[in-house]
């Protein structure tokens, strides 16, 4: 008895995981299961990613608008306001939890909080979405 492996193979003919396949075609047929299993993991992936840059660009205007403050950037600047009002906005609860004296520790503190808190929310987000696919 002969075994598959032992025979001769025409030209355009590929073994593949236990198959043989013809044709110039160079993928491999899946079950429609496998299939969907990859669309999905796809999906997830692509959530996962845009929860992670959603959480990145956050953390960004809030690091950006502590070196303004911190810097003394010019208020009358159009960048500068408009990155102090998202700011403000992404920073909701955070804003007066400490009240230093000094306005630039209080901005640097407060608003690094919520930079942190929307950092580890979204790591935490971006692994359960990863996870529960």
């Amino acid at each position: 008895m002969a075994d598959d492996n032992d025979r001769t193979r025409t030209p355009g003919e590929t073994k593949v995981a236990g198959s043989t396949t013809t044709g110039t075609s160079h993928r491999v047929r899946r079950p429609r299961a496998e299939a969907m299993t990859m669309v999905r993991r796809r999906a997830v992936n692509a959530v996962a990613w845009f929860i992670s840059l959603v959480t990145t660009v956050v953390v960004l205007i809030l690091a950006v608008h502590i070196v303004f403050v911190a810097f003394e950037a010019n208020t009358a600047n159009d960048l500068v306001n408009t990155v102090g009002d998202w700011a403000d906005d992404l920073a909701w609860q955070f804003k007066d939890v400490f009240q230093p004296d000094d306005h630039k520790v209080e901005v640097a503190v407060n608003y690094g909080l919520a930079a942190l808190v929307y950092l580890i929310v979204g790591r935490i987000l971006t692994s359960l979405v990863r996870r529960l696919a």
